[in-house]
Parts: structure tokens; sequence; C-alpha cells
């Protein structure tokens, strides 16, 4: 009797373990927001066919596309079983009926995931990411991207296609408006404050979108700055500059990666697979995915290495690029290529597993709608217009200000002369997602807001951004000869720069440098501003003119912190993030370059060797004393930590935010290292008469060592200096 009694107990217990089997079998987990994103993954996974696993692969459009490389699909051609759409509409309606017909009428409902460049702002555009570096303060990069994450995910757009942090040195590249700037450790810094705003604390909120950290890699060391171009990258400077960024960023948490256009060393960056599994997968532990650029995949073709769209797929996909971006060539080809035996299924399956994770993380399968929203509760609120235009504030660097000609005195009489002193749209600049023009303020538009009743503004545009009519220089001298200061507003039109936007020389056109030209002839002082989406060539307008504003392209709200700087109502703060080559000729030029065989020779037999403003050049209309440099120890240990201070005091009449650059210097190493490497910045507003203290918390191998060509830190017993603008200190490392 009890031996019956144990067999029907044991009888129990497996048909309950067999009816739970059953249970999670038809039960659909992957729907339970109480369950775990993997084991909802797992369990999704389980239930898809080969065809609807390879569409969560693939990337098409949706809605109006104003970008003249792409093309939008019809809505009724989009298939319900899409893994993502490029969403180039504003509407959150239009989106939620594709997403219907996802969650509702495919198998598995899968929703979709709508992507979108959202690169410096959504609607309300703020300053492009170069001119953001310039500001020096992540915290204020890291509110703006929050601020554009707002605005598109409430229209419908769930994933960016931003941060760039392609460390880029050649200012003919488009792109390097996209960047911020020459510097491995400062795009990492502000790569990593843009992930934090776009992604913020829970990246399933309602007002933030997954972050895609691009192009990975390399891709600003383009030759001679032609976009899509070969690349000639060691291990070496693959690691010591390239990787930093996004390492940093990957550690940040960007929830995606995009593959670079372009040919690493023989190997595109969409076919290798050194980077993105190697690197991004198995030694950076990357469980997102990664997106081809728009069309990469099958441009292998063109590289050389693929003889067809078929074979482009299976080294793309083998290399470690999950989602195809508007190639058609993962839906035509991966099924069959899996078939064949060339694509494992286990590659297959961690990549729809990949792709799935991050739709999950983003909540998209518990709330696949967008709420209802009019657009002025998107767009343009004022806490984000202010965050604008105090971005475009600490942004804009003085250059130049000899004799202290700025700020402007009340009382002045103005001319303000220029192709840029009345434009909304090129301030914009590239990629400006749903920016309207109407809503920039225009410089001239700041200087009526900021001089009402204290100064009369007279105005002749003078000439256009380019083309050869003079025919304007006669009225702008005359308005010049009325004044008493002279503003002329020049720069470049938006298109200029981004991508497919490389130039052969970074001067502006010889008519604007001809109407300063013109107006030196009137004798009046003459004030620059220029606005541009890259460092431009200014040894000719730097002899003509008393000032130099360097405004880049400040978005909408531009024209107003342009105009309190000149007023003398703000303190400029900003400084350069890239250098300013004195010619076009001298490019590349950096400043943390290696030293060279012959520091005595080797330059420039025609021109000067060094450039015309340096990286971190930025002038103040106060003056700071930096005291020495004072460090805890003079000697220390590989695994000792260290703590270096330095004292700024503001000397001047007027308040100003001060950014302290520590670099550090090894004149020995086993790998020959720049001549100097930015290891930390920070900014702190000194109030007149004011001293603040600022802190560098030394670890040796973090700080002070180096990379190899494996990717492998190290640091070396020797000598080190560390430098705070003209202050230097050495320390000594030991074994």
């Amino acid at each position: 009797m009890k031996k019956i009694r144990v067999i029907y107990l044991f009888t129990l217990i497996l048909s309950s373990v067999n009816i739970w089997a059953q249970y999670q079998k038809d039960a659909l987990l992957y729907k339970d927001p109480n369950q775990s994103v993997e084991r909802r993954v797992e369990d999704l996974l389980s239930r898809m066919t080969l065809e609807e696993k390879v569409m969560q692969l693939n990337q098409y459009t949706l809605g109006r596309n104003d970008n003249a490389n792409n093309m939008a699909d019809p809505i009724n051609d989009i298939p319900a079983e899409i893994g993502s759409l490029i969403y180039f509409s504003s509407n959150p309606d239009l989106r939620n009926q594709v997403q219907k017909k996802a969650v509702e009428t495919s198998r598995l409902g899968i929703p979709i995931l709508f992507g979108y460049d959202v690169i410096h702002g959504y609607r309300t555009v703020y300053p492009i990411s170069l001119a953001q570096a310039c500001s020096w303060n992540p915290t204020l990069v890291q509110q703006a991207c929050a601020v554009a994450a707002q605005e598109a995910r409430m229209s419908g757009v769930d994933w960016t296609f931003s941060p760039m942090v392609d460390v880029a040195r050649d200012g003919r590249w488009g792109r390097v408006s996209e960047g911020y700037g020459e510097d491995p450790y400062t795009n990492a810094v502000f790569g990593a404050a843009s992930i934090k705003g776009y992604q913020g604390n829970d990246i399933s909120g309602s007002k933030n979108v997954a972050a895609c950290l691009k192009h990975y890699v390399g891709y600003g060391a383009s030759e001679a700055g032609r976009d899509y171009v070969y690349t000639e990258i060691s291990r070496q400077t693959l690691w010591d500059t390239y990787m930093l960024p996004y390492e940093e960023g990957v550690k940040a948490g960007a929830a995606t990666l995009m593959s670079c256009f372009n040919d690493i060393s023989g190997t595109p960056g969409t076919a290798n697979h050194y980077i993105l599994t190697e690197i991004l997968k198995k030694r950076w532990g990357h469980d997102g995915f990664v997106v081809s650029d728009w069309g990469a995949i099958e441009q292998l073709r063109s590289q050389g290495v693929a003889k067809d769209r078929k074979e482009a797929a299976m080294k793309a996909f083998n290399a470690g690029v999950e989602m195809d971006m508007m190639n058609q060539c993962y839906n035509n080809h991966l099924a069959t290529l899996v078939k064949e035996g060339k694509v494992s299924e286990e590659l297959l399956n961690d990549a729809v597993k990949r792709v799935l994770r991050v739709k999950f993380r983003l909540g998209l399968f518990d709330n696949p709608y967008t709420p209802s929203s009019t657009e002025k509760e998107r767009f343009l609120l004022p806490e984000s217009l202010k965050i604008a235009e105090k971005l475009a504030e600490e942004s804009i660097v003085l250059l130049k200000n000899e004799d202290n000609v700025l700020p402007l005195k009340n009382g002045s009489k103005i001319a303000v002369v220029g192709p840029m002193a009345k434009s909304q749209w090129h301030l914009l600049g590239s990629w400006r997602a749903h920016g309207n023009a109407e809503d920039a303020v225009t410089i001239y538009a700041g200087l009526e807001n900021e001089f009402k009743n204290r100064a009369r503004l007279l105005y002749a545009s003078g000439c256009d951004f380019d083309g050869e009519d003079k025919s304007g220089f006669e009225e702008a001298k005359a308005t010049a000869r009325d004044a008493d200061v002279i503003i002329a507003c020049l720069g470049e039109k938006a298109q200029w720069s981004g991508e497919n936007a490389s130039r052969s020389t970074i001067a502006l056109p010889s008519i604007q440098e001809e109407l300063v030209a013109a107006l030196k002839e009137t004798g009046k002082p003459i004030i620059l501003l220029l606005s541009s989406g890259r460092p431009l060539e200014l040894n000719r307008l730097e002899k003509l003119s008393d000032a130099m504003l360097q405004v880049w392209q400040p978005g909408i709200a531009g024209g107003n912190p342009i105009a309190g700087i000149i007023a003398g109502r703000i303190n400029p703060s900003g400084k350069l993030s890239i250098t300013f080559p004195y010619s076009t000729g001298q490019i590349p030029i950096y400043y943390n370059q290696r030293k060279s065989g012959r520091t005595h020779q080797g330059k420039y037999q025609d021109i000067p060797s060094t450039p015309l403003y340096g990286f971190a050049h930025g002038l103040s209309y106060t003056n700071y004393e930096y005291g020495d440099i004072k460090i805890s120890s003079e000697k220390i240990r590989k695994k000792d930590k260290l703590t270096a201070e330095i004292a700024v005091t503001n000397t001047g009449g007027m308040d100003g935010m001060e950014t302290v650059h520590w670099f550090i210097y090894d004149p020995v190493s086993t790998t020959s290292r720049p001549v100097k490497e930015l290891k930390l910045f920070e900014k702190q507003l000194i109030r007149e008469g004011e001293t603040k203290v600022f802190r560098f918390e030394i670890d040796p191998l973090r700080d002070l060592g180096f990379i190899d060509g494996n990717g492998d830190r190290f640091v070396e017993a020797g000598e080190y200096y560390v430098m705070v603008n003209d202050k230097k200190v050495k320390l000594e490392v030991e074994d």
C-alpha cells in the first residue's frame, strides 16, 4: 500500500511537471511583463520561423525622406514582420498605424523599432556636436540630449542614430561637424554624456530613446577628408586613437552601435570581424546589436570584397552586423545562406536575440504605441529653449579680441554686414532633423533684442555666401562709414558640412574675404562672427579683424547668446575642441601629434608649421591667474593613487566660467606617445576676485599609462609630466 502511494505521488508530481511544461509552452511568456527580459527573449525566439527571424534583422523607411540619397517606401509595402523602420515623419499617429499592423496582423505581434537621425536636436535644434564639445560642459550636453529624446519619443521615434564619436582631425571632412573634435578622451566623455541624456535611467521611459554609437570605427580618418573612402589605420593607432570613445560609450550603456562605411587597412568596417565580434561582443561584452550604415552592406561590392549582394550579406552578417539598413541584402539572401550552412543558425539566433533584447528593454512589447499629443506639448518647451540657448552660449569661442574691442559699449552705431546676419536656415547646420528655420533667432534679431534703446543698428548684406557678385560692396562700405564699429557675419551654408560634404579647402569663399577687405578700407573696427560646421582657414581674415567670434552653427537659439556676448552681458567661455590650422595645407594638424625625429627640421618652407589657433584655445573678458600645480607625492608606485591640484584666480573685472584641461606627457616609452594627452577637464564658475581649486585624481594605469596594439593598457616606470596651461610638474613612477 505504501509503495502504491509512493508511485501515485511520483506520478502526480511528474504529471504536474508535464502540465507546467505544457503551460509554459502554450503560455506566451514573451508577452508577460513580469518575466525577465532574457526569458521573454528566449521564449519568443523559440516560436519564430526562419523567415520571421530574418525579417527582424531588416530596416526599411517610413514617411517623408528629405535626404537626397534615400527613398521612402510606401506604407502598404511594409511587411508587418519588419524589424525596424527609419521614421521620417514627426506624426505619432502615422507611426501607430504601422505599429498596429505589426502588433495585430503579424503572427507573433512583434513591435517595430522606429529609428531616426536625431543628431543635435529634434525640433529644438541645438548647436552641432563639434560646437557642443567647445562648451566643455558634459552635463549641459546631457540635458540637451534629454530634450532631443523627449521630443523624438513623443513623436514616434524610439531610437536615435547618435552620438557620433569619430575622432576627426581633418576639417575638410564634412562630418567633422557631427562629432566632438580631434581628441579621443573628449569624444569619450561627451559620447557617454549623450548616451545618458538619450537613454536616461530607464530606457523604457516615455521620454527616452535608445542611443546608437557611430560610426564604429575610424571613419574620421578618411583619406584627404573625402567621405566613404579608405582609411589606413594600424592596430596601434586603432587602439590609442579611435577605440576609446566607443569603449566608454559601451560602458555608458549604449543600446546599439552602427558599423562604419570605411575600409580599415583592407577590411571594411561592415565586414570586420575583429572590431565587431572579437572586440565589441566578446571583449567588451556588448549585448545590444549593430546596425549597418545606409547601404553599407551592399557597398562591400564597391569596396571590392564581395562579388554580389549575397556574398556581401554573408560577410557582413558573419562579421557581426545584425541589422541591415536599407540594403535589401538580408531579406533577400540571409535565409538561403542559413539553409546552405554559410551562416550558422546559432549566429542567426544570437542576432535576433540582440534585436529583441533592445525592443524589450525599450518597453515596446508592453507599450507599442506612442501616446497622441500636440506639437505644443512636444516641441520648443520653455525649459528646452533655455537649455538650447545656454549650450549655444557656452559653445561660442572668442578667438581674438585685440585692444579689447569687445564687448561693445552702449550708444554705439553698429554696422551689421554679411550673408549670415539675417539667415535662419544656415544657423541650424546639417542633420537638423525636424528643425524649422522659422524658429531660429538670427544674429541680427539677437542684436536687435540685446541693443534695443542702447545702440543703433545699421544693416547691409554686402554679398552672398559665394559667387562673384560684388555689387553690394559699396552699400556695405557706406553703411560701415556711418557706424562706429562693424560686425561682419560670415560663414558656411548649412549644406557645406555634414555627410557627403567634403571640401578641398576650409577657407571661406573669396567673396566673403574680399568683403571684409573692402570694409577694412573704412578704418572702422571689425568684429567677425564666424558660423561654420568645421574649423576654418582664417589667416587672411585674422589680419583684417580686430575681434573674431567662432559661433559655429548654434541652432535655433543662437542669435540671443551671440548678441549677449557682443554686448558683454555674457562672458565667453568656449574653448576649441579642434585645431584651427593656419592653412588647409597643414592638415592633418592636431595637438597630440607624436614627436618628430628632427624637431629642428621638417617645417613648412612657405607657411608657419604651427596652427593659427590650437586645441583648447579660447579667450575671456576677464583674466585668470593659474597657480603652480601641487601634487600629493613626487614619487609613486604603479598601484598607488596621486592627487594633483591647481588654484585658479579670477583677477579681472567680470565673473567667468573657466575650463581647466589636465594633460600628461611621457617623455620616454616603449611605444612612442603623443607630445601631450588630455586626461581630464573641468569647468567651473569663478567670480570676480575668487579662487577655485581644480583637482585631478590620478590613477597611474589609467591616466599615465598607454595602450598597445592589442588593446592592453600598460604603465612603465619612469618620469612623467602633469601639465595645465603653461604649468607643469614632474613625477616619477616606480615599479
